[in-house]
């Protein structure tokens, strides 16, 4: 299973780069859960919990016994960015299948809306400013089951997810798109592998356009162009990742992981960097005393950038995104938050993350 993702991942996009809009349906790549973005995004390996829909579907089918939900809210550039994000995961009888329902939304809202400021006579009319919110929405329903291991410990987890997206700015744009993923979870004692195939089969977004004759005629004077309906292609993405849980005494375990981003869409700024792929590194840890209390620290988004003080522009250097974060889980209900960076480490833009995880247990179990 994880040669043929491989195989299809480096395969297809080779054949269809010409087709493919770079950093195509970007809110998806945010993250999901204050643990996950506390770790800075290394999660495809040692994700355990309902946020598996989202980091590696296969991992989901580790929720078992009751149902779990979760919530995540965050803000971005003082709050004029909202970012939520809801998950609930249901295992089903066998205790080795598990399906899933994410949600994920990232809006601006009172944006202002300039087209009828200037009036036909020149003259500007304050009064024709109107605002509009552009929102982005993404559905994810998810599947996981466990396989047969010979071994102890051993554990083989395939999960797949069909997601639904939709996009609205204001009332001018709208579209829906679709498209499917798929996750490899392999679990060893303490060491776990997890490989995810994103947008496998490419994702796709059909743009429409509602623009009314008085606003074309704006455009039109101001020599804008008018859009029209469009498709607009996601790229395949390939995520590898690995992780080992160090058990440093009876009551204190350190968990380290490392992943791999793989895109096809042309050359970007990362580590390795080559218009046929290029490789993002994510790394994470998270220390744990009984399993109840956690403290979290990651970096990733690898990037060259030009040296502020150098005044020639020439020289570059390496620039990376920090965070750090804490939890605690009491009984059935965890806590956790991340403190993360948006911009790099010379330049910060942070944000606070807060995200609950509530496992739904029946009133006998929990006696």
């Amino acid at each position: 299973m994880i040669k043929w993702l491989i195989f299809l991942f480096f395969l297809f996009p080779s054949l269809l780069m010409a087709q493919f809009r770079k950093y195509s349906n970007e809110f998806l790549n945010i993250g999901a859960g204050s643990r996950g973005l506390a770790m800075g995004s290394a999660q495809v390996a040692s994700v355990a919990d309902g946020t598996a829909g989202y980091w590696n579907p296969a991992a989901l089918v580790q929720v078992k016994d009751q149902p779990q939900v979760g919530f995540m809210h965050a803000e971005y550039f003082a709050g004029i960015g909202k970012y939520d994000y809801a998950n609930v995961a249901i295992p089903l009888k066998d205790g080795k299948r598990t399906i899933g329902l994410s949600m994920l939304r990232f809006a601006v809202d009172d944006i202002p809306n300039t087209v009828f400021l200037v009036q036909p006579d020149g003259s500007i009319n304050f009064d024709n400013i109107t605002t509009f919110s552009s929102a982005d929405y993404a559905f994810l329903f998810s599947y996981a089951q466990q396989l047969k291991m010979k071994g102890e410990g051993k554990k083989l987890n395939l999960g797949f997810n069909a997601k639904v997206i939709h996009r609205k700015a204001g009332d001018f744009a709208t579209a829906w798109g679709f498209g499917f993923d798929a996750g490899v979870q392999y679990i060893n004692k303490r060491l776990q592998l997890g490989v995810v195939a994103r947008d496998v089969t490419t994702t796709f977004n059909a743009w429409s356009y509602s623009i009314n004759d008085k606003m074309r005629e704006v455009f039109y004077v101001t020599q804008n162009d008018i859009p029209v309906k469009s498709t607009e292609l996601t790229a395949p993405k390939l995520i590898g990742g690995a992780s080992y849980n160090f058990r440093l005494s009876k009551s204190v375990n350190l968990l380290a992981e490392a992943n791999l981003d793989f895109t096809f869409d042309g050359r970007r700024n990362t580590v390795v960097s080559s218009s046929a792929v290029s490789i993002d590194p994510k790394i994470g840890l998270e220390a744990s005393v009984k399993n109840v209390f956690f403290v979290r620290a990651g970096i990733n988004n690898f990037q060259k950038v030009l040296e502020d003080a150098d005044s020639t522009y020439k020289k570059k250097v390496w620039i990376y995104q920090p965070a750090i974060g804490a939890g605690f889980k009491l009984q059935n209900v965890s806590i956790d938050y991340a403190f993360t960076n948006l911009a790099n480490q010379s330049n910060p833009l942070y944000t606070h993350v807060f995200s609950i995880k509530l496992d739904l247990v029946k009133k006998n179990k929990k006696k």
